[in-house]
This record gives C-alpha cells, structure tokens and sequence, in this order.
C-alpha cells in the first residue's frame, strides 16, 4: 500500500504554496438576469486583480451562475495574465506614464517617498496587488471598471526600466541615470 509523503497532500502542498504567493482582490461583480418561462435566472460576472507585490500583476474575468465561483474563474483567468512591471526601489514607477483602453484614459505618476497610493477604486487594487507604495494616478474618461483596468494595465505595459533603456540605447546604465540627475537639478533651479 503506498504510503502519502509526510507533511500533508504532496502535489497539491506545491500547489498552494505556489497560490499562497499572490493576494487577490475583488474589483467588480456584476449580476445578470436572464427572464425564462419559470421567472429569472441570474448570473454573475466577476473582475479580479492578482498581484505578488513583488510587481507581478494581473487582472481576470469570470462568469458564473453563482458568485464563489465567478471569483474563483476569475482568480484563475488572472494568475494566467501576469504581467511584470519594473518598480523603481520596489515601492513606485520609474517614470510618468499614460494608459487608454475605449473611452477610459489613465495618468499614473510616479511619486516621492510617503506618499502612498493616490488612485480610485479599480486603479487602487491594481497598485495594492503590484506592491507600488507611492504613486499618484487619475482617470479621464470612462469609470467603468472595466476599461479602469485594461487602461491601468495598457500604462503598466509601457513603464520600462533604466535598465532596458540603456539596452536599448547602447548606453551605461549609470550615464542614463546621471542624465535624470541634472534634469531634475535644473527643474529644482528653475
């Protein structure tokens, strides 16, 4: 008779581990009736934003005829969309940036320390699943939830890093920072 490895479920430990990682949060539910012969039938849409805090992030979408189970379909939609983003000290972005998805516009700014995260709602589990600490955003536009995110992930796709730059210039990674330097000592000055 095979004996389970000591210590609980052994796959299935991995797998919760591996879950455990990631902190979720439910955006949005929307409900649904259909009329049929019998009355309504509902259902349920859910968005979900997953993040490890470590600027791995991702949203996802689920539908369901009960709602534990449309966050959960959602939940799983997200962890397959992860993206990474470049933090700058692991707490806010390294440059300003602009998101747009249909009619809802996003502008997310990179902030000073103790700021904290400036955002409105959608916008605010987004960065509270990223782990950004200090930024300041705004939305023009649509408020749906919806296109609040694909806007905030379109913006978080274009945030690059002072690494990639230089890659991408053929520079020193030193010698690009030392050019942001003396731009921000002028603005300072002026």
């Amino acid at each position: 008779m095979a004996r389970e490895p000591e210590g609980g479920r052994g796959r299935d430990r991995d797998r919760d581990d591996r879950d455990s990682e990631f902190v979720d949060r439910l955006v949005h539910i929307n409900r649904v009736a259909k009329v049929v012969k019998g009355g309504r039938r509902f259902g349920f849409a859910a968005l979900v934003v997953v993040g490890d805090q470590k600027g791995r992030v991702g949203y996802g979408h689920g539908k369901a005829r009960e709602v534990p189970e449309a966050i959960r379909k959602a939940t799983e939609a997200a962890k397959r969309a992860l993206i990474r983003v470049p933090l700058r000290e692991g707490r806010t972005l390294h440059h300003d940036v602009n998101g747009r998805h249909g009619a809802g516009r996003v502008v997310l700014r990179a902030a000073p320390p103790g700021t904290g995260i400036i955002a409105g709602g959608p916008m605010r589990a987004v960065f509270e699943t990223l782990g950004v600490h200090d930024v300041v955003a705004k939305s023009q536009g649509s408020s749906n939830p919806y296109n609040m995110i694909r806007a905030t992930f379109d913006a978080l796709e274009r945030e690059d890093s002072p690494r990639s730059v230089a890659a991408r210039r053929s520079l020193k990674v030193s010698a690009l920072q030392a050019r942001r330097q003396g731009a921000e000592a002028e603005a300072v000055d002026a």
